[in-house]
């Protein structure tokens, strides 16, 4: 998984905090944030964490599964958590910029640990300036589908006849509007801002299918005998998904040791499983 496919995955992939701010300039004439240490995290007594704005369930008002686990990772280091929550930017380049090794060129940041950043190769070795590391879940785009309507789905043929929710400017509405020379653009229903919203339209009956990630689908409908959640059936789709993990800056190397052997203890102890369950996900493996 790219990091360019991570960022249409996002809810907010393509939305700026200020649509005009990028033409400034001022991102490029800041310098780089000095190192932050474990002594300098436990000496503040707080662990600033960056997380992205409105991305269910992860983190909406305050509340979600990268909220918790950032807590219990805090609570590892023997430290409160302070959340930086921003808006996403373009790319994952920009974000671990502006969240991790420079700061905003708004004036915030960068946070000690930011999470949900992918932790894919291409990623890691074009970003020196950031450790990657402690994946925690993998995320994958699903299918959600109403199994009176759609009793099985091992091919995208079945989608011709069923009005489809999918968010518009994401991995899945992508892969749905290419599928098959375009077979099923006039079936897809794009008004909606997230794959919740989406899960919520079938639901209600408004749709017969609904389109996602995995993690979107899964809060809403896991568990819903009415409701079967499965991987896209269409080879453009990443069979494996890809793995979100951290990221700190680079000259923080006891930070990130630590924050791994933590991440390495909530999950030996099924906590993390339990953080997932909580919000009604399934949690997988990295």
């Amino acid at each position: 998984m790219t990091s360019t496919q991570h960022s249409a995955g996002r809810r907010a992939c393509l939305r700026r905090i200020v649509g005009a701010a990028a033409g400034i300039g001022l991102g490029v004439c800041l310098p780089a944030a000095s190192a932050v240490t474990l002594a300098k995290v436990r000496e503040r007594g707080t662990l600033v964490v960056g997380v992205y704005q409105d991305m269910p369930p992860f983190h909406v008002s305050g509340k979600g599964i990268d909220v918790e686990l950032a807590g219990a990772l805090a609570e590892s280091l023997g430290v409160k958590m302070s959340l930086l929550p921003f808006n996403a930017d373009e790319n994952m380049n920009d974000d671990l910029r502006n969240m991790v090794w420079r700061g905003h060129y708004l004036g915030f940041g960068p946070a000690d640990v930011l999470m949900h950043v992918p932790v894919d190769r291409p990623l890691i070795d074009a970003t020196p300036q950031a450790t990657i590391f402690a994946p925690y879940y993998r995320e994958r785009v699903v299918l959600a589908r109403n199994l009176e309507r759609v009793p099985t789905l091992d091919t995208m043929r079945p989608l011709a006849e069923q009005r489809i929710a999918v968010p518009g400017q994401t991995l899945a509405g992508w892969l749905l509007l290419g599928a098959d020379a375009g077979a099923y653009r006039d079936r897809l229903s794009t008004q909606w801002r997230d794959g919740t919203e989406c899960a919520r339209a079938l639901q209600r009956g408004d749709v017969t299918v609904a389109a996602g990630l995995a993690s979107e689908l899964e809060s809403v409908l896991l568990g819903d005998a009415r409701f079967a959640i499965e991987p896209m059936p269409s080879p453009r789709a990443p069979r494996n998904g890809w793995a979100s993990g951290l990221a700190v800056k680079s000259d923080g190397a006891d930070l990130a040791q630590a924050l791994q052997a933590g991440m390495n203890r909530l999950t030996q102890e099924g906590r993390l499983k339990e953080i997932f369950a909580r919000f009604n996900v399934a949690w997988r493996a990295p």
